[in-house]
């Protein structure tokens, strides 16, 4: 039975894994797109007010796309720690990721959500979103360093949950397009707060049922 156990587990941290590198490599692409820098490509083609009149815009927006890519790797990696026999590595790792987050990917992303397209609404999603990134990484790094483990765990699978959000809402997107074809500014009201609430919600009954 439990060998049973075993091989699904690892089954499925095999389709996890699978997973998650699809979906980096499509965030992989995306982050792609700004290499060389280009004010005319991609998201930046919507936001060409923000990019003429707010010179400091760029700066924030290359900021947080260059180092969400690797909070997202280096999160993921922190998660498999036990897959690795390297010496500190789950803490050399988590460094990176909270460092990232602090000091540039979650300010950077308060900044943007401040701009952020779908009207007031989407903004305060953005906005609060960005505030929880960097509260709940925050957190967690009080916690260890306390060497409280568990709340530190806990505490880091918020921030992860929050990080993912750069995953899920554009999975939303491509969900609420293909199925209701509503105007582009009503697809950023919706998918600025479906990107995140529901992996917040997900982990908080996770750890609720003491399963992190």
């Amino acid at each position: 039975m439990l060998s049973v156990k075993k091989n699904i587990l690892n089954i499925l941290k095999i389709l996890l894994i699978i997973g998650f590198g699809y979906f980096f490599w499509l965030m992989l692409k995306i982050t792609l797109e700004y290499i060389p820098l280009d004010t005319n490509v991609s998201f930046l083609m919507i936001k060409q007010t923000e990019v003429i009149e707010r010179p400091e815009y760029l700066y924030f927006f290359y900021t947080h796309v260059y180092t969400s890519i690797f909070v997202l790797l280096s999160g993921f990696l922190a998660i498999l720690r036990k897959d690795f026999r390297l010496k500190n590595f789950h803490k050399n790792i988590g460094k990176i990721y909270i460092f990232l987050i602090l000091l540039l990917a979650a300010p950077s992303g308060i900044y943007m959500g401040i701009f952020a397209n779908g009207g007031i609404f989407a903004k305060i999603s953005f906005v609060t979103l960005g505030f929880l990134w960097w509260f709940s990484t925050f957190k967690a790094y009080q916690f260890v360093r306390k060497k409280q483990f568990k709340e530190h765990k806990q505490w880091m699978w918020r921030s992860f949950a929050l990080t993912l959000s750069a995953v899920t809402l554009r999975m939303w997107k491509v969900i609420i397009v293909y199925l209701f074809h509503p105007n582009p500014m009503d697809v950023y009201q919706i998918i600025a707060w479906l990107g995140w609430i529901p992996n917040l919600l997900l982990i908080e009954c996770l750890i609720a049922k003491k399963y992190l």
